[in-house]
């Protein structure tokens, strides 16, 4: 009978058979989408990630007779149980072979180590932060995955479900066709919202940005977004860290923001070309030429497709049409770069204000995401 045990992350074979078994499991899956070996490797690394200043996260590994068959993160999120007030343990990174087996001994030892910290619920895919990858894939399997998105194979909601987890929330991806114009009802509102609020939008400066402005960003990012599912609010020593791991990527072009007339950040749209290809042909890797293919899809040759990662408006500005404004920008833009289509990040099901944005860009809602649950 071959053995089946769950080792921590603490060594570093371990480590690099945390890294490596997603590559292996999903050799031949062309929607696989693969993360950076070094970001992997940060997550667990206290001087590259400042969210572990507020949070205790442990790696495991499941290994049948020495070679490894599954792998998951716990985290526990101490900001995001105090915002909430509950006793959560989160689980990420969650990947493993077809074998309930297997998927039952990764959660229940995620399961133990939350309920000898004295958690009482287990809830997932959830990253340490609300920007992590999120939820898993339980619909349109046959799409191409994201740089900002798990992707899992048709099995694993099946065996969530046969291990007793629930549904806690469920997100959706917008995908629209980039219009030649902005469509009518974006343009209305578009130069109706600056005369009546004394608004104008603007591209950043990478200067700008790193003097600064990035810490306005994550404020705006804070208030606009404390509301929504198991959200904890970003510190500016989190805020740096993203700006440094991005900012060499971004085309600010790609990211306007809205102003008033005392210059105050009222919105932002943070948008990139989709590096999916690119990073499916580094394979997780920078050296010696995974440097290459996303320069090429960033600055010489971009895929058809440009990823919406986020809008953000200031609260007390949500539903003035501040929204059109940034849409009439990036039409323009996105027309200029080729980008043939735009697909949004995981949005909540129930963030109606959010998906209607889009009728009039006649959406559809593809990759529903879910977080599990389950009482422990």
């Amino acid at each position: 009978m071959k053995t089946l045990t769950v080792v921590s992350v603490h060594s570093a074979k371990a480590m690099d058979d945390f890294i490596a078994l997603p590559k292996q499991l999903y050799a031949n899956c062309q929607q696989f989408v693969p993360d950076l070996d070094a970001d992997v490797r940060n997550m667990f690394n206290p001087k590259k990630n400042s969210g572990l200043t507020f949070s205790e996260v442990e790696g495991f590994v499941a290994y049948r007779d020495g070679e490894p068959v599954g792998r998951v993160v716990a985290i526990i999120n101490k900001h995001a149980n105090e915002k909430w007030n509950n006793r959560v343990v989160r689980f990420s990174y969650l990947d493993f072979i077809d074998d309930e087996a297997v998927s039952k001994a990764l959660l229940d030892t995620v399961e133990q180590w939350g309920r000898e910290r004295g958690m009482d619920k287990i809830e997932g895919p959830l990253g340490i932060t609300d920007y992590d990858k999120e939820g898993m894939l339980v619909s349109d399997f046959d799409m191409m995955g994201s740089m900002v998105t798990y992707y899992n194979y048709p099995y694993y909601p099946t065996h969530m479900d046969r291990l007793g987890y629930e549904k806690a929330v469920d997100w959706l991806s917008v995908r629209v066709a980039v219009p030649k114009k902005t469509p009518a009802k974006y343009a209305r509102v578009a130069k109706l919202a600056p005369e009546m609020f004394d608004l104008h939008t603007r591209v950043l400066t990478k200067k700008e940005i790193r003097q600064g402005y990035i810490y306005k960003v994550f404020d705006l990012l804070n208030a606009a977004f404390s509301p929504l599912f198991g959200f904890s609010a970003f510190t500016h020593e989190q805020a740096k860290e993203f700006m440094n791991l991005y900012l060499p990527l971004i085309d600010t072009e790609m990211i306007p923001v809205v102003e008033n007339a005392q210059g105050e950040l009222i919105s932002i749209a943070v948008t990139i070309g989709s590096l999916s290809h690119a990073l499916r042909k580094a394979n997780g890797r920078m050296l010696p030429f995974g440097w290459y293919h996303l320069i090429k899809a960033l600055k010489w040759k971009p895929e058809d497709t440009v990823e919406l990662l986020l809008i953000a408006v200031r609260p007390d500005m949500q539903g003035l049409g501040v929204t059109a404004m940034l849409f009439d920008k990036l039409i323009g833009v996105y027309n200029k770069k080729g980008f043939k289509w735009a697909e949004t990040g995981p949005q909540l099901e129930d963030n109606f204000k959010e998906l209607s944005q889009w009728n009039a860009l006649h959406p559809q809602y593809v990759k529903r995401r879910r977080c599990y649950q389950k009482d422990l």
